[in-house]
């Protein structure tokens, strides 16, 4: 067992085990960027001196996963062009001060798309090989390349890491719907991670470019990300979105290690010119950049002598170089896991070699405190295409599910409150909050009164004439059925049964309401009028006139929502629950 594995990287390690005996063929650890999972992959291969191979998408993470067993001690073959071979042997070299390459060696490291394209006289190793790791795990689909790569071992087990097991395209993961995996072993979430002292926390900025209009992009059906030819075109359209990138790079981040997300190379050279231009030693980095010159644009920039890569998809997935200190956003995306995967450059800790050695022997707040005089306290995440806005803050609870999902206008995995973007300081906040919490700039003022949607559910900021109608709802519903005088008795019964049972679901719908509000206590009822019409999309009041069928079918949401919030809901009797946290 490696030394370096944390605790909670070996609770992961220990719930893989424990799928794999029970009886599951695929487990996907989740852990945030950042988190670790390389470690976890590292302490599994360990422990496993049989055939296996390991399986990344990209040279660079083929290299990243052949360092990380290198570091374990483990010898492997390597799957690449011989190009690739002696790059990854230098690194060896370099960052643990020998070759653990071996064309005998039981592991195997290599690229999807060099095995996919093996011959099978090339593959006759492959039924011996028991654990498959596939790293990115969420882009395996049963049918896809990565799919096709992991069928070859045909009796082997899978471990498929990923940060989001979640895809744009709304296709689930899971053995029983279009991928492999039959079970998820969940680790602690970003926001635990920067908690505990193991991620640093950040700071975002969303300046709006004026003139950046994604209205007419359409989203792909087939990667439910936007249509990258219409997403070009809308931000080459724009005239200021490279100004506005380097000027708040001035403003909040000068002279900062910035890593910056462009649409394409024609945008990245432009965007890298004016950085330039502006003062600022910038390169630009792709798929197309030759190995080499790759490798040597990101040396200077390690070594400070570049400060900005402006890069087209490439510093996303796997990327690690803690000394990133800035994230700009120039790159609109739907796919939630692209969009945490480059806010997530920024987010690894800037700490010296010793505090490394020694980071596990503090607590939490220790490690916070130490965070906090580092030269990295906080990242900067600088969003000028409204991906924060769209998919909100990647550090929100997540209830990750291997099913299938219906894709919506925001691909985001969980029912997060939405955010508003402060007029004043442009930093993002949730929409539920009456002003800026970073400049306390009011929120706008809602343009009508006269409905719930105008106003996010706050009943204080209806119209007399709406609130009263809506309360004569209510008390509709509370009071006595009246059926027509002249209708049947049998007509009239079924009228009285169909009021009782309404009000019967409304007593308890409103326990649900009183609970949850409770569970909220600690806020102005103005905010939870917001929370809760954002979270379930209806209003307080609207609730309480709903027929006992939607009555009942929110009462479940709420207290589901409460069991998901970490709440230990029971349901006592027919109208009360009770909730203890």
């Amino acid at each position: 067992m490696s030394h370096k594995a944390r605790p909670y990287q070996l609770k992961i390690e220990q719930d893989c085990y424990d799928a794999w005996s029970a009886g599951a063929r695929v487990v996907m650890p989740v852990l945030p960027t950042g988190g670790g999972k390389t470690v976890v992959i590292g302490n599994i291969a360990e422990g496993y001196d049989y055939p296996a191979v390991a399986i990344a998408h990209r040279q660079e993470l083929v290299g990243q996963i052949s360092v990380a067993l290198a570091r374990e001690g483990i010898r492997h073959d390597l799957l690449v062009p011989p190009n690739v071979r002696r790059t990854i042997i230098k690194a060896h070299l370099d960052k643990v001060g020998r070759d653990f390459t071996s064309p005998k060696a039981n592991w195997r490291v290599g690229g999807v798309d060099t095995i996919v394209k093996m011959k099978p006289h090339e593959l006759t190793w492959a039924n011996n090989v028991g654990l498959v790791v596939q790293d990115e795990g969420h882009h395996v689909l049963a049918e896809n390349k990565w799919g096709r790569a992991f069928q070859l071992f045909k009796n082997a087990r899978g471990l498929f890491p990923t940060a989001t097991p979640i895809r744009a395209d709304g296709k689930g993961l899971g053995s029983h719907a279009d991928g492999l995996v039959d079970v998820l072993a969940e680790g602690p979430g970003m926001r635990d991670l920067i908690d505990m002292g193991y991620l640093t926390d950040y700071q975002i900025f969303c300046p709006r470019t004026s003139d950046l209009n994604l209205n007419d992009v359409e989203v792909s059906a087939t990667t439910g990300d936007y249509n990258q030819d219409q997403v070009r075109k809308a931000v080459r359209r724009s005239s200021k979105i490279v100004g506005d990138v380097v000027k708040h790079y001035l403003t909040h981040a000068r002279d900062k290690l910035g890593v910056t997300f462009a649409v394409d190379v024609e945008e990245a050279t432009k965007i890298a010119a004016a950085f330039r231009d502006a003062g600022i030693p910038a390169e630009v980095v792709s798929a197309k950049t030759p190995d080499d010159l790759r490798r040597s644009v990101i040396k200077r920039f390690e070594n400070r002598e570049i400060l900005q890569l402006v890069n087209v998809d490439l510093l996303g997935e796997g990327f690690d170089l803690p000394a990133i200190e800035v994230v700009s956003m120039a790159r609109p995306t739907m796919s939630f896991s692209l969009f945490c995967q480059q806010f997530g450059r920024a987010l690894r800790l800037m700490i010296t070699a010793d505090q490394q050695r020694f980071w596990d022997t503090h607590d939490d707040f220790g490690r916070r405190m130490l965070i906090a005089q580092s030269s990295k306290p906080a990242a900067i995440i600088i969003d000028h295409v409204g991906n924060v806005l769209q998919h909100g803050l990647p550090d929100k609870r997540r209830a990750w599910s291997l099913d299938r999902r219906q894709r919506r206008a925001s691909n985001t995995a969980n029912d997060a409150i939405p955010l508003r973007r402060c007029l004043e300081c442009t930093q993002p906040y949730e929409r539920v909050l009456l002003s800026c919490p970073h400049c306390v700039e009011p929120a706008p003022e809602p343009g009508q009164r006269n409905g719930p949607e105008f106003v996010d559910g706050d009943l204080i900021q209806l119209d007399p004439e709406t609130l009263a109608k809506m309360r004569g709802e209510v008390e509709r519903v509370d009071g006595p059925a009246y059926p027509p005088r002249d209708a049947d008795p049998v007509v009239k019964r079924a009228i009285m049964n169909r009021h009782m049972e309404r009000q019967r679901a409304q007593v308890k719908l409103r326990d649900a309401i009183a609970l949850w509000a409770g569970a909220h206590n600690g806020y102005d009822d103005r905010v939870n009028y917001k929370r809760f019409y954002l979270t379930f999309g209806v209003d307080v009041l609207g609730a309480q006139s709903l027929n006992a069928a939607d009555a009942q079918s929110l009462h479940d949401k709420i207290v589901g929502k409460l069991r998901a919030d970490g709440y230990h809901v029971t349901i006592d009797s027919e109208v009360n629950i009770n909730a203890d946290n």
